[in-house]
């Protein structure tokens, strides 16, 4: 097979896999609302969890690490390294702007942890650390969250010097998690932000 084809045919797998909004899904299974109209209005797990509990919230989590982990190991198999890259980046795309559900999704949080680990597994893990300790201080899953894909985007950045595809990557992976965060930081700038375990304002 012709790499090209490959390749359309990891993004395409992957764009599909990240379009399975698995916050919709549990929260129409459980009968919980719709999510687009309650709390932050986002079908991440983030929103599942402030709206119906810690239970429901580490379901949709795991799952949608799930979804991205399938997706990159695809990648991988298929066309090692850069298959992964391109399988992360199409599996939080599609997280974020699901074709089965009207393109409205979630912020990739869960998607792109998955996508760190299976890319680049030392920086990754060094992430996960910083966030859980500073979401642990805060309460502020926003932050930790922005601080995480900055903080990743640094260190391959680092590590992948002159590997400007990589580069590009990273920056598009950890700028999508970010700017889906713009209004997040707005509320922490001006201190309105919700901490974790608050109610939503």
């Amino acid at each position: 097979m012709h790499p090209t084809l490959a390749y359309i045919i990891i993004a395409v797998i992957a764009y599909l896999l990240g379009s399975i909004s698995f916050g919709m899904i549990v929260s129409k299974l459980a009968g919980g609302p719709n999510l687009r109209e309650v709390g932050s209005k986002n079908t991440g797990a983030t929103n599942v969890l402030r709206v119906m509990g810690l239970k429901v919230g580490l379901i949709v989590f795991v799952m949608d690490i799930l979804k991205a982990l399938v997706a990159c190991i695809i990648g991988r198999a298929w066309m090692g390294l850069n298959g992964a890259m391109l399988a992360g980046l199409m599996v939080v795309i599609g997280h974020n702007w699901p074709v089965f559900f009207q393109f409205k999704g979630g912020k990739g949080v869960a998607s792109t942890l998955a996508v760190m680990l299976l890319t680049f597994p030392i920086p990754a893990t060094i992430c996960y650390i910083v966030a859980i300790a500073l979401i642990a201080i805060t309460r502020y899953v926003s932050l930790g969250s922005i601080v995480l894909a900055a903080l990743f985007a640094l260190q391959v950045i680092i590590i992948s010097w002159g590997n400007w595809l990589v580069i590009l990557w990273v920056l598009i992976i950890a700028g999508l998690l970010i700017a889906r965060h713009h209004a997040n930081i707005g509320r922490l700038l001006r201190g309105e932000e919700n901490k974790l375990g608050s109610k939503k304002k």
